[in-house]
């Protein structure tokens, strides 16, 4: 048998699965005002430039990282701010992105409701989590013919901020269940060259451990020992309602079971207390395909029964069982074989979990920020001003089909039209937004 371990996937020193950061995009640079002021010109018109986009904050996979530890040193994350717009038309330097690196299999969820926002696995290896504020318009824009010398000019988009929540959840084919000290890390460490701590310990291991399965003439997969479960895991006992989490990305259950009872314990008894575990837990856990590897078979005394105690009780529910001895390596390679063969027909694909919760929707605008509805007796427009309305606008391309759409729904839900009406505002009147001027039509 030739095995081996990837060096993302190899034991792991320090494994830490949860991390809560705080993420900042950049704010846009301001807009400037300002004049052309050249010799012989003495009126020059508008030239302040355009302030810079702010940096956005970026996830990506790193293949070389393996847990959320340094995320316990460093809990804020601020993308670069845009620089203000200039004189002489010139437009303000871009903030520079942020980019976080993660593990393969990282879950970003928003920390209050706990929705998902991104899970970076199978084909999402980059996601970007907050755009940077736009850049205001310098004044150079805002000159018409009636306003040729405008004293006013757009202010960046603020800084957006996420508090996160960062889980990882290992990615591996197949996943070893079971009490502590039946064998697992044994059958792991025999079945590939991961090399966990094996002890008597009568505590569960602290650290999911993984190792890459190879086979000749079949296909190779990855396995991990899922830390021992112990009963009222799914409640949150211990901390097996953390390593729960990891056997949901598994297409397959291996459950290790002490067949000779060495601890005391009944090995019917323990299946039926482990699969409770898992189906407390969530219903598409608790009905993942399982084999059963009944461990420790060279331990068992003669005449024993417990053998076929365990064959009848999987028998009722479809479970196949395979007898083993992890520590002599007896049956360890025809369970594999029979592993392999299962995956070959299963999908080749990764379980990813659904966006629940999308930051450019939720963050858009701010009900509490107020504005204004008035009319302007000497200019006879209708103006609407306000910080609500001067956000809308610079998250808003009003040259675009689906940027008006948005805009007219902004004046419908706030009841912008219904003070226009109020106002006397009529079909054909001029309504006129920080230097955009509409004709209004009911």
């Amino acid at each position: 048998m030739i095995v081996r371990t990837s060096g993302r996937r190899q034991a792991l020193r320090m494994f830490i699965d949860k991390a809560k950061i705080v993420v900042s995009s950049g704010k846009g640079g301001d807009g400037h005002v300002s004049f052309r002021r050249e010799k012989y010109v003495p009126a020059g018109g508008p030239d302040g430039g355009d302030g810079g986009d702010g940096g956005s904050v970026i996830f990506e996979v790193d293949e070389g990282l393996n847990t959320l530890v340094d995320f316990r040193h460093n809990r804020k994350y601020q993308a670069e701010h845009g620089e203000d717009g200039k004189k002489r038309r010139c437009t303000g330097k871009t903030g520079r992105d942020l980019i976080i690196k993660v593990p393969e299999g990282t879950i970003i969820r928003e920390a209050a409701s706990g929705k998902i926002i991104a899970d970076m696995s199978g084909d999402r290896k980059r996601y970007l989590i907050l755009k940077g504020g736009k850049g205001g318009n310098g004044n150079m824009h805002y000159a018409t013919s009636t306003m040729q010398a405008p004293k006013y000019a757009q202010p960046g988009q603020p800084s957006r901020t996420l508090e996160l929540r960062l889980e990882l959840k290992v990615i591996a084919d197949v996943g070893l269940v079971g009490f502590p000290n039946v064998g697992k890390s044994t059958l792991l460490s025999r079945s590939s060259n991961a090399k966990p701590r094996i002890a008597n310990y009568h505590f569960t291991t602290l650290t999911p451990i993984l190792g890459v399965v190879d086979l000749p003439d079949a296909r190779g997969f990855v396995m991990a020992d899922i830390p021992g479960l112990i009963e009222g895991a799914a409640d949150g006992a211990g901390l097996g309602h953390e390593f729960l989490a990891h056997i949901e990305r598994t297409k397959l259950l291996i459950h290790v079971v002490d067949a000779a009872g060495s601890e005391g314990r009944d090995p019917v008894e323990d299946i039926k207390a482990i699969n409770k575990e898992l189906a407390s837990y969530e219903a598409e856990i608790g009905s993942k395909k399982q084999i059963l590897a009944a461990n420790k078979c060279d331990l068992l005394p003669e005449g024993s029964d417990a053998l076929g105690r365990i064959r009848e009780y999987c028998a009722e529910l479809g479970v196949e069982v395979f007898p083993i001895s992890a520590a002599t390596g007896e049956g360890v390679r025809e369970l594999l074989y029979h592993v392999s063969g299962i995956l070959a027909q299963m999908p080749d694909e990764t379980t990813v979990f659904e966006q629940e919760y999308d930051p450019e929707e939720m963050l858009q605008l701010d009900a509490s920020e107020p504005f204004t509805v008035s009319y302007d007796e000497k200019a006879k427009e209708y103006v609407i001003e306000g910080p609500r309305v001067e956000r809308m606008l610079g998250y808003t391309n009003l040259e675009t089909e689906k940027g008006f759409i948005f805009f007219q729904k902004f004046l419908q839900e706030n009841k912008i039209i219904d003070r226009l009406k109020e106002l006397g505002c009529k079909e054909g009147d001029t309504v006129r937004l920080y230097g955009h001027r509409f004709d209004y039509y009911d």
